[in-house]
């Protein structure tokens, strides 16, 4: 079994999506999913004193909510609930995800975003900006996909930046867990200043990614089946919309070179990706976090 799968569960549709999501990945990679709900941390001023009724009430909730999340669960999913506290949704999750060692965390978009597409809520910007931890985002409508088409293909964007070796070894490592093929994209030849347009330029870059992917394709494990693909077009997101794209599909795309060391930081190419993307994203941290297996917790969590 690989390690556990945190889905940050709200009662709303992007929570049923990240719920279907979550437990793709934690079936197909024989892991452990955690339904969990942040409530506000303890701490409050001196001024506004507790109230017990409110707390037993939100606790009460939250545990209703909770028991609804696991009813959309498939059977043969492993899965454990629980309530944590924190000062904001995304903390909770960072720091919950960081003591279990899970492999992901698991969001859903947005609420007012177009079916089949993302749309960036509050929470999913403050873990995209800090998380130590791959987070994967379900776009609106993942709630529908069949849980049996699991995870069919990995579309890794691949680059020479820094973060490109983390994001590898990510997209190898959940290929073998979850025995998915791989598809290698290079985005090189659309992801250039809006200065530079000349013809030259961009034949040299064509040839640089397809050398990239050539690299990439020779250092992948054996028994790995994978693709490569050059996208091309007038920007990110209509080389993007021009792609064909599996219902089983996952893209996975690194953190941005601005990103601190193990950090997360939505750079400006994953962001437009995002725009037409119609299947969930990964985003990496810029350099892997080594982490060992943790006990597994069950519960409602306190």
């Amino acid at each position: 079994m690989t390690r556990p799968v945190v889905v940050g569960y709200t009662a709303t549709t992007g929570g049923a999506d990240a719920a279907a999501l979550g437990s793709r990945l934690a079936a197909a990679s024989g892991s452990a999913l955690h339904l969990v709900v942040v409530l506000p941390a303890d701490e409050r001023s001196v001024i506004t004193p507790p109230d017990a009724g409110y707390d037993r009430y939100l606790r009460d909730q939250a545990s209703a909510w909770l028991r609804e999340g696991e009813a959309l669960l498939p059977a043969s999913v492993e899965r454990y609930s629980q309530i944590r506290y924190a000062e904001s949704f995304a903390a909770g999750l960072i720091a919950y995800a960081d003591e279990i060692g899970a492999a992901h965390i698991v969001i859903g978009a947005g609420g007012g975003g177009l079916r089949g597409r993302h749309r960036l809520g509050s929470v999913a910007q403050e873990l995209l900006h800090s998380s130590d931890v791959p987070v994967a985002l379900a776009p609106d409508g993942a709630r529908d996909v069949d849980a049996a088409v699991g995870i069919a293909r990995l579309t890794a964007a691949v680059g020479t930046r820094p973060g490109a070796e983390a994001l590898f070894e990510e997209t190898i490592d959940l290929a073998t867990a979850v025995g998915a093929r791989v598809r290698l994209l290079s985005l090189v030849t659309v992801d250039l200043p809006a200065s530079v347009d000349t013809g030259v330029i961009r034949i040299a870059g064509a040839a640089h990614a397809d050398e990239v992917l050539a690299e990439a394709r020779a250092a992948l494990p054996a028994g790995l089946e994978a693709t490569a693909v050059v996208a091309r077009g007038d920007s990110i997101e209509d080389a993007v919309s021009h792609l064909d794209w599996e219902p089983g599909e996952i893209a996975i795309v690194g953190s941005s070179r601005l990103a601190r060391p193990r950090r997360l930081f939505l750079g400006s190419t994953a962001a437009k990706m995002l725009h037409e993307l119609p299947v969930p994203m990964i985003v990496v941290p810029r350099t892997r976090k080594k982490r060992r297996k943790k006990s597994k917790k069950g519960g409602a969590g306190r």
